[in-house]
């Protein structure tokens, strides 16, 4: 799928304003997706119509900055308009002021083409390395409806307090994956909230984005309990812990699923 060049980045958006600008408030309006590729289906959630994503993408920039120093409403207002964008959740590394996000796509076509030309060029901005993944949504969808995910019309039972990204190092196609067995053991989980399965495109790794309650359930989950289930298959493994409550407004600004 062939997409048209445009500017990436604004020139006012730079590693020394994020660094050093706190930006001042504005008023946050929920901004519509635009550039969308094709419908790729619909569920109801809150009586509104929402597109069923085809892709998820995990980004995490490695820099050091407070959540109140980001320049998301500049951010927002460029990544609103990708094509084939649906929704964003904005992450904020807990103990290092990471950057990132679990974002939706409408095609895999999309979400490839995000991390291969925007995402690099915010990255290049701020001089920093990134990371960037990309999901197959359709292969989770079962699976993460089972265990409450809001992107597929699941509404939350709260807001969340934490997110936690898990990823490991196996190459296990979905359909092959024992997810019937593992939701039952993640349903009692101390504070967790839901959790979105994710499949790694072309490599089929496993993982996940769970939402908590709080911090501390949240660290927990992280490291004492995913640790032994990475164990059990014998891969090397990836976690990630991030406050929700400090990106709130910015993901609620970017239509985030988490928030009723």
């Amino acid at each position: 799928m062939k997409h048209q060049t445009k500017p990436q980045v604004e020139k006012g958006i730079s590693r020394r304003k994020i660094i050093a600008v706190t930006v001042a408030a504005v008023t946050t309006a929920k901004l519509a997706p635009g550039g969308k590729l094709a419908m790729a289906g619909t569920v109801i959630k809150n009586g509104e119509n929402q597109m069923i994503p085809k892709a998820f993408v995990y980004t995490e920039l490695q820099i050091s900055v407070p959540f109140d120093k980001v320049p998301w409403q500049e951010l927002n207002g460029q990544i609103a308009n990708e094509p084939g964008f649906l929704n964003k959740t904005w992450f904020s590394g807990v103990g290092n002021n990471s950057v990132g996000g679990i974002y939706s796509f409408d095609s895999v076509e999309a979400a490839q083409h995000y991390c291969t030309s925007f995402f690099p060029a915010v990255a290049r901005e701020f001089g920093v390395a990134q990371t960037t993944r990309v999901f197959d949504a359709g292969v989770v969808a079962d699976a993460s409806r089972d265990i409450g995910a809001p992107h597929f019309g699941a509404v939350p039972a709260r807001s969340p307090g934490a997110f936690v990204y898990t990823e490991v190092q196996v190459n296990v196609p979905f359909e092959k994956a024992p997810w019937q067995d593992r939701n039952p053991v993640l349903k009692q989980q101390n504070g967790l909230i839901s959790k979105l399965w994710l499949s790694g495109l072309n490599t089929n790794t496993l993982g996940g984005v769970d939402a908590f309650d709080t911090v501390e359930n949240a660290q927990a989950f992280a490291v004492d309990d995913f640790p032994k289930t990475a164990a059990k298959l014998n891969a090397a493994f990836y976690t990630r812990v991030f406050d929700a409550n400090l990106a709130e407004a910015a993901s609620r600004g970017l239509q985030s699923p988490y928030y009723v």
